[in-house]
């Protein structure tokens, strides 16, 4: 996979990122130090139980996070998208990685050193207060979807899935419908419940009018329906 170095200076997804932070002398200086990476769709980032040596950051494409649970099966605990940080908890806390970070789709990610990343805590107050921020906002996301998954029925929190992932990756906000590329397994792991339930559900979905799919293509065609749904307990 062949591609360009990004430039932090005049990358494109920084305006959605905590790098957004940074002064330009530290942008310039990050260009200097940090490795750029292209993985290829399936390919790891970093795993469970391994030890962190910096800060990556996505250029372009989509990420998941996940964990594998007692009975080998992963379940996908956070998506990240172009401009979000992945590994920092682990990073912050000297602790080794706690989930495994694996490319949904061809990507390039930029590779921070640590003393780079623990620098920018110590010189910009932004950055700092930025990061704390991001660490609760991770936080409180983590205490809802363990509310959700011990109370929600599952048709109600594939509902939810399908729309997190198009609050996720939707391009333009405002557009009536939202397509994405997803393996029924990641689906699935998505929303903690077997494969075959999935499918099932989502052909209900389907007949309902509240989704299409080819492949393993799925287009949301009614957001509000889907809200509905994935409230119904609330």
């Amino acid at each position: 996979m062949k591609f360009t170095n990004p430039d932090c200076l005049n990358c494109s997804s920084r305006a959605h990122s905590l790098m957004s932070c940074c002064r330009a002398s530290e942008l310039s200086h990050l260009s200097e130090t940090k490795s750029c990476f292209a993985y290829k769709k399936g390919q790891m980032i970093f795993h469970e139980g391994g030890k962190p040596t910096g800060l990556y950051c996505i250029n372009s494409g989509k990420i998941k996070i996940g964990k594998l649970g007692s009975d080998g099966k992963e379940q996908i605990v956070r998506l990240a998208k172009p401009g979000d940080l992945i590994g920092y908890r682990a990073l912050m806390a000297d602790t080794n990685y706690s989930a495994s970070a694996v490319a949904l789709e061809d990507a390039v990610i930029c590779f921070i050193p640590r003393s780079q990343f623990l620098e920018l805590i110590s010189q910009n107050v932004e950055f700092a207060g930025g990061l704390m921020k991001l660490i609760s906002n991770a936080l409180g996301e983590a205490e809802e979807r363990m509310v959700q998954m011990a109370y929600k029925p599952v048709r109600e929190r594939l509902a939810e899935a399908l729309l997190l992932l198009q609050k996720t990756y939707q391009e333009r906000e405002g557009d009536d419908q939202f397509t994405i590329s997803i393996s029924r397994e990641d689906l699935a792991s998505i929303v903690g419940t077997a494969k075959e339930t999935t499918i099932r559900l989502l052909s209900e979905f389907k007949d309902e009018g509240l989704i299409s799919a080819k492949g393993s293509s799925i287009t949301i065609l009614d957001q509000e329906k889907l809200y509905k749904i994935s409230h119904m307990y609330d």
